[in-house]
């Protein structure tokens, strides 16, 4: 795969075959960015677990200390007082079953979080096919099923964010932006492994975090070294 002037510039700034200490590798993750836009620093996660298995699944949330330096728009299905309490907290969208055309017919997807409360999910259960797809469908352990919804969309607008094994059973999550200060990497980074590591599955052999690597949206990939992890 050919990459371009910026990108080969940006690798020759990383030693290949190296592992970095988390430190060091959050310092080089500034280094490599060459984009004109505030480029994301993304966690890129491969485990040892076998995703087929339903005992290997991991998902979950987190909520990064530093944010994620996104301004995420909140789409709240509920009704009654929980509508109101959506509102009220800061959602972007509220509604219930008139926004089912709209997401279905309409093509409208001007929200990042999906947030329902349980009663709620019969109606975007009907959904399921368009969220699905996009990672946008409410699910409880990511904490969007909930009636605590003024919570939900706090949290979710403070920085917290979802992360799922992928088919390749990698985990991909952002830990800021570029425009970050290290320090404020660094605590978003520790807090995403340090919520991956808790929710191992029971169930695995062997090594569970067998990878971990950070890059810029446009920059080369960082190894960060998981000794101390295993």
């Amino acid at each position: 795969m050919k990459h371009g002037k910026k990108y080969s510039e940006a690798a020759k700034l990383v030693e290949r075959g190296a592992f970095y200490d988390p430190a060091e590798a959050v310092a080089l993750v500034k280094k490599t960015a060459s984009a004109k836009f505030d480029e994301t620093v993304e966690l890129h996660i491969r485990t040892g677990c076998d995703g087929r298995h339903a005992d290997q699944q991991i998902r979950g949330a987190v909520v990064l200390p530093s944010g994620t330096g996104k301004d995420v728009r909140v789409l709240v299905f509920a009704k009654g007082d929980k509508l109101t309490e959506a509102q009220n907290a800061g959602a972007d969208f509220v509604g219930g079953e008139e926004l089912i055309p709209k997401i279905q017919n309409e093509g409208w997807f001007e929200f990042d979080v999906v947030v329902a409360t349980p009663d709620m999910m019969g109606v975007v259960g009907r959904l399921g096919k368009v969220l699905g797809p996009k990672g946008l469908m409410p699910n409880p352990k990511a904490g969007t099923v909930t009636m605590d919804v003024a919570k939900a969309i706090s949290d979710i607008k403070a920085g917290k964010i979802e992360y799922r094994l992928d088919k390749a059973n990698i985990v991909h999550v952002p830990v800021g932006k570029v425009s970050f200060t290290e320090d404020q990497l660094q605590a978003n980074y520790n807090a995403v492994i340090d919520a991956i590591l808790k929710a191992k599955p029971s169930t695995i052999k062997g090594q569970y975090l067998k990878s971990v690597t950070l890059a810029t949206t446009m920059g080369p990939g960082i190894h960060v070294t998981t000794a101390k992890y295993s």
